[in-house]
């Protein structure tokens, strides 16, 4: 199983903390590091020095660091109109050496839609932009060097575009898409992602889930093996019963809490608890990571839990 960091921006974070992260992420190991696409804390007021814009994050990342994959968790299709977004990341891939991926999610936290002024439609709505993005975005980038691209969207009509930048990684970065809803996702993750994600699902809810997505893949004559199949999870590891309190209090949770719905505990007991996501299928595990400064909880996953896997 491979173990990525996954972070929150948006509940306060500068790009140096960002960085300090990302570097800490490669140096011990980690497969990825990720970030998620917000512009506003959840929870109580507050979150200085406030948000970062998770693209450009990206781009900087993308010359500070050399080995670890970047993505996002996810992009929101309501934030940024689907060709300059392909533009956008097929720039970071080049400036990355190619080491991109995509995350892009229908969008789903109004209030920060009305706290910048980014129109929110209906779920519905949301949805069909989501699944035109995903066609464009696809569409751009894996147009023949040379041809044009056209879509004949209701949202995002396309005209004899040059379909320009070309990413590195090629037919295209991979796409991450996820959740769990019943039909509409399913259906947009055979057909478009590389990836499908379930955030802070646990095991024993996820076969359900694993299987609908198997089904609608199975449904447009798509090998399900093709699929790479995730879960993100908050993690709390300490390496006694105080160490755990400690790094759950930083994060204002509880450890029981944390045992029942992400990963905490002593790396024994996550170790444990990652095996279970893997007998339900899943390869990949983000790593929910709420302290940005706590840089030695990621160097005791990495020396005692990431080692044993």
């Amino acid at each position: 199983m491979e173990l990525r960091i996954f972070t929150e921006p948006q509940q306060g974070a500068s790009y140096d903390q960002l960085l300090a992260v990302a570097r800490q992420a490669e140096e011990t190991g980690f497969g990825a590091f990720f970030r998620s696409d917000h512009y506003l804390k959840m929870g109580a007021v507050g979150g200085e020095p406030g948000p970062t814009d998770a693209w450009t994050t990206l781009a900087g990342l993308a010359r500070d660091t050399s080995r670890i994959r970047l993505g996002t968790l996810m992009t929101a299709a309501t934030f940024r109109l689907p060709g300059p977004l392909a533009i956008t990341v097929a720039q970071v891939d080049q400036m990355s050496g190619g080491r991109v991926e995509l995350g892009l999610g229908a969008g789903w936290f109004a209030e920060e839609h009305t706290a910048y002024g980014i129109p929110f439609p209906s779920v519905g709505e949301r949805f069909d932009r989501l699944e035109e993005q995903l066609a464009v975005i696809t569409g751009l980038w894996e147009t023949p060097a040379g041809s044009t691209f056209d879509f004949p969207g209701k949202h995002y009509p396309v005209s004899d575009s040059p379909a320009l930048p070309k990413p590195v990684q090629q037919p295209r970065p991979p796409i991450l898409l996820g959740g769990t809803g019943p039909k509409r996702t399913p259906r947009l993750a055979a057909r478009y992602a590389d990836e499908f994600n379930l955030p802070f699902v646990p095991p024993a809810d996820s076969t359900a889930v694993f299987d609908r997505v198997r089904a609608a893949c199975v449904e447009i004559g798509r090998d399900p093996g093709t699929m790479i199949w995730s879960h993100a999870a908050v993690v709390c590891c300490g390496r006694d019963e105080a160490e755990v309190a400690r790094r759950a209090a930083a994060i204002g949770r509880e450890p029981a809490e944390l045992r029942e719905n992400g990963l905490a505990g002593t790396p024994a007991e996550i170790v444990d608890k990652l095996g279970r996501y893997a007998e339900v299928g899943s390869q990949r595990v983000y790593l929910q990571v709420l302290d940005l400064a706590d840089l030695d909880h990621l160097e005791l996953i990495a020396a005692e839990v990431l080692r044993q896997l």
